[in-house]
């Protein structure tokens, strides 16, 4: 059976590839607390080239995906520095710290849903942004309440745009607007909603099921090429494609894929889909 790091803030659930790992702060609203945060980073680091665990689901037990940042902890780091320490440096090594976990979360080699109940608020939205599919419960509530409160949503501003498109992304953050699940899916934030917990769990199985039927290597070299074009310019895109199709065709995968297409059956990785 697949062993995970051991954790005390967070949950984990393994069952035939698909990995969900559950937020269990309810007390805290699911913050992104800094041991939250470190082992939700630990536990990523250990599947991410693990072919065996197909996909992964993030969500929140006590009915709330993730309130933002830890602002007790914040508050408390804040007045605990003397004035012999130097407090810009140490935020600007912690805010470098937090920007770690969405650039993982954003490129694990596995489908990532991020599966919103209650709310999402701040880095807890930002952390959403990062996920390939996202499902929302219709009432829960976002907000990128940063600006709202004196500070900014720096680090997931690029997440935030490009999720949102610059203009929409820009008076989210520029304004602390709040929405809900309905808005989500209309400001193209959400792919699916639903009203309750039942509803998110069947769209999420559906899921599931197609990324099962899928060949966990493609996934990950797809995913991969689909982070790097925005970065190149056409001439460069055409050469990576290339070279990106090429791997595959040749790959294990990619011959049994080939193989299964033809035969009228399964491929291996799809047997159980």
């Amino acid at each position: 059976m697949r062993r995970f790091p051991p954790t005390s803030a967070l949950e984990f659930e393994f069952d035939k590839g698909w990995l969900t790992i559950w937020f269990n702060q309810p007390e805290r609203r699911n913050a992104l607390s800094a041991e939250l945060a470190a082992e939700l980073q630990s536990v990523l680091d250990d599947v991410r080239d693990d072919r065996g665990v197909r996909g992964i689901t993030l969500r929140g037990r006590g009915g709330i995906f993730c309130a933002g940042g830890d602002l007790k902890a914040f508050q408390s780091g804040h007045q605990d520095t003397t004035e012999a320490e130097d407090p810009k440096a140490g935020i600007v090594a912690l805010s470098k710290s937090g920007a770690r976990i969405f650039d993982t979360v954003d490129t694990m080699p596995q489908v990532v849903i991020a599966l919103v109940e209650g709310a999402a608020m701040a880095g807890g939205m930002g952390l959403a942004c990062c996920a390939d599919a996202v499902l929302v419960e219709t009432g829960a509530r976002f907000a990128f309440t940063e600006t709202a409160i004196g500070l900014t949503p720096a680090q997931i501003a690029p997440f935030v745009l490009r999720k949102f498109g610059y203009s929409t992304g820009r008076r989210l953050m520029l304004t602390a607007a709040r929405f809900n699940g309905a808005d989500a899916v209309n400001l193209g934030f959400a792919d699916f909603e639903s009203a309750d917990k039942d509803g998110l769990e069947r769209i999420e199985a559906g899921i599931r099921k197609q990324v099962l039927a899928c060949a966990p290597g493609a996934v990950a070299d797809i995913k991969r090429l689909i982070l790097d074009l925005p970065e190149l310019d056409r001439a460069a895109q055409i050469e990576a494609a290339a070279e990106n199709f090429a791997g595959r065709l040749l790959s294990e995968e990619g011959r049994e894929g080939v193989a299964s297409f033809i035969e009228k059956r399964k491929p291996r990785w799809a047997e159980e889909a």
